[in-house]
């Protein structure tokens, strides 16, 4: 393998890692960690200098769902111990964002379980994030499951600016995950996301059984549709779900597919997600020299890290935050730097540090002891 550093000139030069080099890196040795993680940094810094941007997610639907992903605690086959209710009213989901909005995100994600969301719920969110920008100028992202014909552009009239759909994993391991859905659904829904003009923001859950070759397909294939957005979430192997034996991670390597996907995807926001409390532990921060957002407060079914704790991290490392209401210069995922490829932070977002800056706790949980990995249901 090329050094550590070869490997982010490449990814900085808009080239694309060779297979051979991709596993390579997942088979780092752990003693060349810090090596690898600081390859990792140089790219992620031309892109967003040392900023973080912060997502809060809201629960707007649990459970009740139809579809058999096997991590998943809100699905048919689950027995976790979790909430269930229909969609959220609009005051319901509008403090949700004035939560958001206090914990100091830039991006609030409205999520509902189900196979696929009907139009009267397409519209009522759409309703919703016309307020929510009126008043919490909020970056909107939704998490509906498979959209049918038309619903794309609805959200889009609405206000949102992104879907969210991940790929959860390789193609050649997706039926070992899910069997009620394709993954040419999920890619399908994604193609009527960018048709209607609305932002992307998928990616992927580590620890499902997946080989290093089903890590670097799903990379290329986010490489290719250029997603906006890739969260990467750890498995959080939940009691009563089909995955609740899966404890396969640790917290070096998460850390190194972290790492490789800042190599293939060098200017795509890149997202540490659901199951980063459980996976990556006391490793935490290295993870934001390879990311560049995360989630703060809780996930869908799972009490997360408190917002002030992900704040003091943070201020920490001597990175900022993004403001709410201001718009980042998020890359592209197809290996072009944002802004002609400025190096280094140059054309950096507005940002302000988490010094002077109040953390609101933010975030009521919606389970109390039930959870699930932060992953977009169906």
């Amino acid at each position: 393998m090329r050094s550590y550093d070869s490997l982010a000139d490449a990814a900085l030069a808009g080239e694309l890692l060779s297979r051979e080099d991709a596993k390579a890196v997942l088979a780092s040795p752990d003693a060349d960690l810090l090596a690898l993680m600081h390859a990792a940094f140089r790219v992620r810094r031309a892109a967003f200098g040392t900023t973080v941007q912060l997502y809060y997610l809201k629960n707007a639907k649990s459970g009740l769902c139809p579809e058999d992903c096997r991590y998943c605690s809100q699905g048919r086959d689950s027995s976790a111990n979790i909430d269930k209710y229909p969609m959220l009213s609009a005051d319901r989901l509008l403090a949700g964002a004035a939560d958001a909005a206090a914990a100091g995100a830039k991006t609030y994600c409205i999520v509902a379980s189900g196979r696929g969301p009907t139009n009267r719920e397409v519209k009522h969110v759409a309703d919703v994030a016309a307020r929510i920008k009126q008043e919490h100028g909020l970056h909107i992202c939704a998490c509906l499951g498979l959209l049918k014909e038309g619903q794309a552009e609805v959200l889009k009239a609405g206000g949102v600016d992104r879907i969210n759909h991940n790929l959860n994993t390789g193609r050649g391991n997706h039926d070992e995950v899910v069997t009620t859905h394709t993954y040419d659904d999920r890619l399908a829904t994604l193609k009527k996301a960018r048709q209607a003009g609305l932002e992307l923001c998928s990616g992927l859950i580590v620890g499902m059984g997946e080989s290093s070759d089903d890590l670097i397909d799903a990379a290329l294939e986010l490489r290719e549709l250029q997603a906006e957005s890739v969260p990467i979430n750890f498995l959080h192997a939940i009691d009563g779900t089909m995955f609740e034996k899966r404890r396969e991670l640790d917290p070096r390597y998460c850390l190194k597919v972290l790492a490789l996907y800042r190599f293939l995807l060098p200017t795509a926001e890149l997202r540490v997600a659901g199951g980063r409390e459980v996976n990556l532990r006391s490793l935490q921060p290295l993870a934001l020299y390879a990311a560049n957002s995360l989630f703060v407060s809780d996930y869908l079914t799972t009490a997360g890290q408190a917002a002030s704790e992900d704040h003091k991290m943070i201020e920490d490392l001597g990175f900022e935050v993004v403001l709410s209401g201001v718009e980042s210069d998020v890359g592209r995922s197809d290996g072009a730097a944002p802004g002609g490829g400025a190096p280094d932070g140059a054309n950096r977002p507005a940002t302000a540090s988490r010094s002077g800056q109040e953390a609101g706790a933010g975030g009521v949980r919606e389970s109390a002891g039930a959870a699930a990995a932060a992953a977009c249901g169906a």
